[in-house]
């Protein structure tokens, strides 16, 4: 089996506040998912994908109770191509309303650093050198 697409679904209290963020963050809308209810960010075009719900419409999908922001249920962790932009997306987050969850970490091969959004979702941002992994 191969899976051609992600669409991450995840509660949020105020739409144009949560399309500010991202965007901010320097992530796309899709606009054809995007409206009043849930904006569509993109993380990476034709493949990942976060819809950002509001909370009533949210629960519509599910019968049962979603996490708050005061609780998690799941760490997402997206990687990209350089520390530096580790650095930049987790400093632009937190200027913009996020919060800091646990501080950065070196590992050689990897450096992380991490973000809570304005919903208190939790997002691990990393960069690894996969030529440095240790082989022992």
């Amino acid at each position: 089996m191969k899976i051609n697409q992600i669409y991450v679904n995840l509660p949020v209290k105020d739409i144009q506040k949560t399309r500010t963020f991202w965007t901010t963050l320097g992530f796309p809308i899709n606009e054809q998912f995007s409206d009043d209810k849930a904006v569509c960010v993109v993380m990476k075009e034709d493949y990942i994908y976060t819809m950002f719900l509001k909370e009533e419409f949210f629960q519509t999908f599910t019968n049962r109770p979603y996490a708050k922001g005061d609780t998690t249920q799941v760490l997402l962790a997206i990687g990209v191509d350089s520390r530096e932009e580790v650095d930049w997306i987790v400093n632009t987050a937190l200027e913009n309303g996020g919060s800091k969850y646990s501080e950065s970490m070196d590992h050689g091969w990897m450096y992380q650093s991490a973000f809570a959004d304005i919903d208190g979702h939790q997002w691990e941002v990393m960069h690894a050198d996969m030529s440095k992994l240790p082989t022992e």
